[in-house]
């Protein structure tokens, strides 16, 4: 009987937004026959670490970016030559985060970490583009059925903003009328007192995120389809 020799690893997708332009924190590998490539932010998991302690602490020590929740995706390991200097089964994570208020800070093995726009990433290191591929179908689905998009914005948004990032993730424009009332029929979401001045145009009320009503509705059972 064989021993085994398998390697095992994390990859995290993260995913931001800003402007109208959906983004995915990437990595510029800086040892190795990859050097220079670009790549998601991860790496070979610790003997003494949980899968959510090894992928928090790449992300942290590649790109200086703190995350509260990653959601687990996919287990990449079909293919055996996924990586062509040893075995390697990797675990795939992905996490939404209001990329205005990220600053990153590439370190150990990332020459350079940036936010990409996701039509503009090149070809990555290993898998990784199978990777954001497959989380970005993810991103979408849960779109429709979870007000998981509410992560990716500021605290206080314009509703405008919330449309427009539906309209990008989904791929398509929506009914606005028939979406801001069914929205606002969830009671979700709130007005602020604050209104945004941006140059000549029409003042902006701002809203914000009511994740206590929420979770409420989320006990009752609510149906969250857009």
């Amino acid at each position: 009987m064989k021993l085994q020799n398998i390697r095992l690893a994390v990859d995290a997708i993260i995913f931001g937004f800003s402007e109208g332009n959906l983004y995915v924190l990437l990595i510029q590998q800086k040892f190795g026959t990859n050097k220079l490539q670009w790549a998601l932010p991860g790496g070979l998991v610790q003997n003494e670490e949980t899968l959510n302690e090894a992928v928090l602490r790449e992300l942290a020590e590649e790109t200086g970016v703190k995350i509260n929740y990653l959601e687990q995706l996919y287990t990449f390991g079909d293919k055996l030559d996924r990586d062509h200097r040893n075995r390697v089964v990797s675990v795939a994570y992905f996490g939404l985060v209001d990329s205005s208020k990220i600053i990153v800070k590439p370190d150990t093995d990332a020459l350079h970490a940036e936010w990409i726009a996701l039509d503009e990433i090149p070809k990555l290191a290993f898998d990784h583009n199978q990777m954001v591929k497959l989380a970005f179908q993810r991103l979408q689905n849960k779109l429709t059925y979870q007000p998981i998009g509410f992560d990716l914005l500021p605290k206080e948004f314009q509703f405008s903003e919330l449309e427009n990032l539906y309209c990008t993730i989904l791929h398509r424009e929506i009914d606005r009328r028939n979406f801001r009332k069914k929205i606002l029929s969830f009671g979700i979401i709130e007005e602020t007192d604050k209104i945004l001045l941006k140059g000549a145009g029409r003042p902006s009320r701002l809203f914000r995120f009511n994740k206590k009503k929420y979770r409420e509705l989320e006990k009752e059972g609510i149906i969250f389809e857009i």
